[in-house]
């Protein structure tokens, strides 16, 4: 369990760091913060194609060919299709260390559609939304690095800044491919941010996740005809799926496991020789998740015997568990401190109030949008192949209130919002907070050393990354 015993090492640390003064000087500050302002008409309208684009992972090439003109435009060197992937770039400015790494994902999610209206609205045609809000992740983290750039070159100070286009993050583990590729072996620091419904510097931890596609193989026949001569493919996913889900009694309570049929026949009175089940598996440690992908695989072995099938697996992706990093956290904490909260106007709130009318016993109320939450580090249960990186080099994020107060990811709601106006404020808090805290480290080597320290208390000594992808190649038709 070394894995997770160091990411909560890494969360109890938070309360023994010391807060780290200073600050910018007024006209780097002034700098950034307007720099961000005169590029928010661009950044607003990358982040909007985006969201009408809604490519699905691995298959975002107007998305990615976007953003890599808009920072070729800017002066960045690209260089495209990294680590095997055809939308993965990473773009490059400036000269030197400390070099600093700010994330960008742009994928959508499938199986949901939806307008940028306050009430459901499936738009025809679309069976994918940016309802992770990763069109702002994408067009905001690029303002950051081309407002940086400028400052780089303004104040003639040494450091290179790289924006990494990050594809398929739900599901596809896009940056585990760049890690192991080594494209964040030289790399000092990496930022990312994140759409939300509150704005959060806290560094927290998460879930490690594995993810495959389990296949069964039968013999069609007859359903009525001939039963007896065939053997249900789709048996045999159905067998698996009730035995996994009695193994969910006897999983760790902070292990998680779902699935979705992807494929299960096409007609009830032909008995279906093909069927297919996409599983995850989650837990904060990574080999606990290995522990209880080995009993699904055993299950799968169970279920294929029993309906006189055969089955095969293809591992579509793995992540690590974040690796938090309250130095660079508490940076991140004052710079978004600095920054502020979301101010609706007339037209936004009336949206907003439309939309929490519609939210499930919302946690959160509207007006907090305005605040900056206070730095208070928790364990999360969701997942993200940003967690790789986490482990790799010291990484810190932050959310901003690109939604509703109250709206959950992969909604219809978090997808209206990250179609409009709401949306974009919420990134172009980001893109300052992003730039802000880069431009801090760039200033104070201390800062950096100490992250780095902090980092590899944390991670430990005896610490190897082993990829949960294994040596797999990116599975670029997982969403075909």
């Amino acid at each position: 369990m070394i894995l997770m015993r160091a990411a909560l090492l890494s969360l109890a640390l938070v309360a023994t760091l010391p807060a780290r003064g200073g600050e910018l000087a007024t006209r780097d500050r002034d700098f950034l913060l307007r720099g961000v302002d005169a590029h928010a008409a661009q950044s607003a309208a990358t982040a909007l194609q985006i969201w009408q684009w809604a490519e699905v992972g691995y298959q975002e090439t107007q998305s990615s060919a976007l953003l890599q003109k808009e920072l070729a435009d800017a002066g960045f060197t690209l260089q495209p299709g990294v680590a095997g992937m055809p939308t993965g770039f990473i773009a490059s400015a400036g000269s030197g260390r400390p070099v600093i790494a700010i994330l960008a994902e742009f994928d959508a999610l499938p199986g949901i559609s939806q307008a940028a209206v306050a009430e459901r609205q499936v738009v025809d045609g679309r069976n994918a939304a940016h309802a992770c809000g990763h069109n702002l992740f994408g067009a905001g983290s690029a303002a950051a690095a081309i407002v940086l750039k400028d400052w780089l070159a303004a104040r003639g100070v040494t450091g290179t800044i790289r924006l990494y286009g990050t594809p398929a993050e739900e599901g596809g583990a896009g940056k585990a491919y760049m890690v192991r590729a080594g494209l964040f072996d030289d790399v000092d620091v990496a930022l990312h941010w994140h759409a939300g419904d509150r704005n959060d510097a806290s560094q927290n931890g998460s879930n490690s996740n594995k993810s495959g596609k389990f296949r069964f193989h039968g013999i069609s026949s007859h359903a009525a005809g001939a039963p007896d001569k065939g053997r249900s493919a789709l048996d045999g996913v159905e067998a698996m799926d009730m035995m996994a889900n009695m193994m969910r009694e006897h999983m760790p309570t902070t292990a998680r496991l779902h699935y979705v049929i992807t494929r299960g026949g096409a007609a009830p009175n032909v008995v279906p020789d093909f069927a297919e089940v996409f599983y995850y598996v989650r837990h904060p440690d990574p080999r606990v998740v290995q522990q209880l992908w080995e009993r699904l695989t055993k299950i799968a072995e169970g279920a294929a015997l029993g309906t006189g099938t055969t089955w095969d697996v293809e591992i579509i992706h793995g992540a690590y568990p974040l690796l938090p990093n309250h130095t660079l956290g508490r940076v991140m904490q004052a710079s978004l401190e600095r920054v502020g909260g979301v101010h609706y106007d007339a037209d936004e709130a009336a949206f907003a109030q439309r939309i929490h009318a519609t939210l499930d016993n919302p946690q959160r109320g509207l007006g907090s949008e305005q605040a900056v939450q206070p730095y208070a580090p928790e364990q999360h249960f969701g997942s993200t192949d940003v967690g790789d990186v986490s482990w790799t080099v010291p990484t810190v994020g932050l959310n901003t209130a690109t939604w509703v107060p109250g709206t959950s990811a992969h909604s219809w709601q978090a997808a209206a919002a990250a179609g409009m106006s709401i949306g974009v404020k919420g990134m172009n808090n980001a893109s300052k907070a992003l730039a802000l805290t880069a431009a801090r480290l760039y200033l104070d080597p201390a800062l950096v050393k100490q992250a780095r320290e902090e980092f590899l208390r944390a991670r430990g000594a005896d610490f190897v990354y082993r990829p949960m992808i294994g040596e797999r190649a990116p599975p670029l038709d997982y969403r075909k």
